[in-house]
């Protein structure tokens, strides 16, 4: 971008798998969490991706001052009827809690035969510069990874319902790939890829670069 110092981004999440996954996912930025600037965790008032991830973003960016992004995922079970979409997080009863969600996820599917256990992770990622050119608008992105979920969690990479999901065109779960193929595939790294020119070209903007 320029051999200035790279930009910070607040990456709007205190969770630490997640914030570990972006700091690989997005190049050429100082990424900062929400613990690192003493905001709490974010809540999510919307009822779909796009809305929650927007509203963390905003939220993020006008608290701290500084040019945030979120993210809003989730798992959409085709025999759950989309379930649990936009609630993955809180799927077992408590917020973040990723071994109660996934053994809620198991239970739920119990008895499913593996043809009707097709599913895929949605991912959504907002920008956002309250305090910037953008003022109350946001740069989104988004991306989807499909696959099906097995009868019980494989691996130990990754976190949330990655031990779950095995990923159209593979044997091993998100939580057993490589993380450079994870990387390649999933659905946040799509989100992430889809959002990046949009915010290089904002912070380049708005650094005078040409």
């Amino acid at each position: 971008m320029s051999d200035a110092a790279p930009p910070t981004l607040l990456v709007a999440t205190a969770n630490q798998g997640k914030l570990r996954e972006l700091r690989v996912l997005i190049e050429g930025f100082s990424l900062v969490s929400l613990r690192d600037v003493g905001i709490d965790d974010l809540d999510e008032p919307g009822a779909d991706y796009r809305s929650n991830a927007t509203a963390k973003a905003l939220e993020a960016s006008r608290r701290s001052g500084m040019l945030a992004i979120a993210d809003d995922s989730g798992l959409e079970v085709d025999a759950l009827g989309g379930a649990p979409g936009w609630f993955s997080a809180r799927f077992g009863g408590t917020h973040g809690r990723d071994q109660a969600n996934r053994e809620a996820l198991v239970e739920a599917l119990r008895g499913v035969a593996a043809p009707a256990r097709t599913a895929r992770f949605r991912c959504c990622v907002a920008v956002a510069d309250c305090k910037g050119a953008l003022d109350d608008r946001v740069l989104v992105g988004v991306g989807t990874c499909g696959g099906r979920v097995i009868e019980a969690p494989r691996g130990t990479g990754g976190f949330g319902y990655d031990p779950l999901l095995i990923p159209d065109g593979y044997d091993e779960t998100l939580a057993e790939l490589d993380e450079t193929v994870k990387n390649a595939l999933s659905h946040r790294a799509r989100a992430i890829a889809a959002v990046m020119p949009a915010l290089r070209a904002y912070v380049a903007a708005s650094r005078g670069v040409h």
